[in-house]
């Protein structure tokens, strides 16, 4: 086999292991806190633990690939969260999981990045659609399966096997990884500042985000992570135009497409994301599944993007990522706006089967262009730096969402009734329409990628070797 495909292999293996378990601890929560004794604040931590780790360090990981060989650091990251995924199965208390959950987002947080500009570093700019095509497709079959898989597992097992399943798979994969080819951007020297600054201005927002509905929005530790998290953010931003090797040079925000592209990502991921969960809970609670049922149930929306993000990668090459970045957050608009109107006490499940493929298809029609996009923006040598702002702009816009949306379902409605969960559900489904609609305005103020003018022009894509060079700014 040949080492690119040998890379793609085992990136679309290790994204698969991270997507799949972003959800599938979900399902398990109720278990843990009887096994390990624990209440509402112990389980929150270990979903948030996880959540603020991984989002914190996304760039950092993305900066360590590009100067120290982006193989090498995802032997390291499959290694460390292989190992927190023990130690999380083998966790005695509450505690030792949140600490466990904290280092498998770590290894989370330097895996992910590393995926995409490893696939990127091998394929010639004329496939990469079709390449990230199908990096998008694992990632939304992990997602999808998470939860069916979390489910099942508990219901079968024990909750430490959700945790178990991941260490013969990191195991496989790390020989895996000596096959495929070792890439680096050549940016220089690290900038131990800026990753000072970033990682402690990421940490103080996502905190506070985390924490403002179970907290209070004006509470001191929310305030402050928010307002310290932001003003460290602001002097990161400051230090990056001094700095001899700056970590993220701001030069990539001048770009009106790579500003366009990253603003649509963190407001669909605002959007998106931050219903799934209360939809995931509606079934539950209103419709009466139970844990492995709501998965089960849920899947035209969460499976949906496996079989459209291939897709979706291919059109991108002949047409350019933006109109189908477009597309995709449109019909997730819509999907979102369907679900809105059909909510209530006693609706059948069937009536909402259209809105949740609406809404997975155009999350399929998302995840590889807006990757695509991105690195389409970027300079060959910060490819990387791209991938990692992306992601964490990703994560951020995930975590915001919750926060947002879940305000708005508490202020509206409630867990009281299903009728309080149907009106607090409905308000915050229609704010997300609206949120997605934004962002597919945004991405329209992007300039069109050269690809998709070359497409026009030539109607066979001729074969270029080496590394993507930015499209049209």
């Amino acid at each position: 086999m040949r080492k690119p495909l040998w890379t793609y292999l085992a990136c679309c293996i290790a994204v698969f292991m991270i997507s799949m378990d972003n959800l599938i601890v979900t399902n398990a929560l109720p278990v843990i806190r009887q096994a390990l004794h624990t209440g509402l604040e112990g389980l929150e931590w270990t979903v948030n633990a996880y959540t603020m780790t991984f989002a914190v360090l996304l760039l950092t990981g993305a900066a360590l690939g590009d100067r120290f060989g982006r193989r090498r650091l995802l032997i390291i990251g499959v290694a460390v969260f292989t190992a927190a995924s023990a130690a999380s199965a083998m966790a005695p208390s509450i505690g030792a999981l949140i600490a466990a959950r904290a280092v498998q987002g770590i290894g989370a947080a330097i895996v992910t990045p590393l995926t995409v500009t490893l696939i990127a570093s091998v394929t010639p700019p004329q496939r990469r659609g079709m390449a990230l095509g199908l990096w998008g497709a694992t990632v939304g079959l992990g997602a999808a399966l998470g939860p069916v898989i979390g489910g099942a597992v508990t219901d079968a097992g024990s909750w430490q096997w959700i945790f178990w399943i991941n260490v013969p798979i990191g195991i496989a994969l790390l020989p895996l990884l000596l096959l495929a080819r070792e890439s680096r951007s050549g940016a220089g020297r690290l900038d131990p500042a800026g990753v000072i600054l970033i990682t402690a201005g990421l940490f103080g927002i996502v905190f506070g985000l985390v924490r403002g509905n179970s907290h209070g929005w004006t509470s001191a530790q929310v305030l402050g992570g928010l307002i310290g998290g932001g003003l460290l953010v602001v002097a990161f931003g400051v230090w990056e135009t001094r700095a001899a090797t700056p970590m993220m040079p701001l030069s990539l925000f001048r770009s009106r497409g790579f500003s366009a592209a990253s603003v649509t990502m963190l407001l669909t991921n605002m959007g998106m994301f931050g219903v799934i969960f209360l939809v995931s809970v509606f079934l539950q609670s209103v419709m009466g599944y139970t844990p492995l049922g709501a998965g089960i149930h849920g899947l035209p929306w969460t499976a949906a993007p496996a079989v459209t993000a291939p897709i979706a990668g291919l059109l991108s090459d002949r047409l350019g990522g933006r109109r189908i970045v477009a597309i995709g957050v449109a019909l997730q608009a819509i999907g979102i706006g369907w679900l809105a109107a059909e909510i209530s006490p006693t609706v059948p499940y069937a009536d909402l089967i259209p809105a949740f493929l609406i809404a997975g298809t155009g999350l399929g029609f998302f995840f590889a262009p807006i990757t695509r996009l991105t690195l389409g923006y970027a300079p060959g040598q910060l490819e990387g730096i791209a991938s990692g702002t992306s992601n964490a702009l990703r994560q951020v816009g995930t975590v915001l969402g919750v926060a947002v949306l879940g305000s708005v379902f508490s202020a509206v409605g409630g867990l009281g009734s299903p009728g309080q969960f149907s009106t607090g559900l409905t308000a915050a489904l229609t704010v997300s329409a609206v949120i997605l609609g934004a962002s597919a305005l945004v991405v329209m103020l992007a300039p069109e990628t050269r690809p998709a003018r070359q497409a026009r022009r030539t109607p066979h894509w001729p074969a270029v070797p080496g590394p993507s060079r930015a499209g049209s700014r």
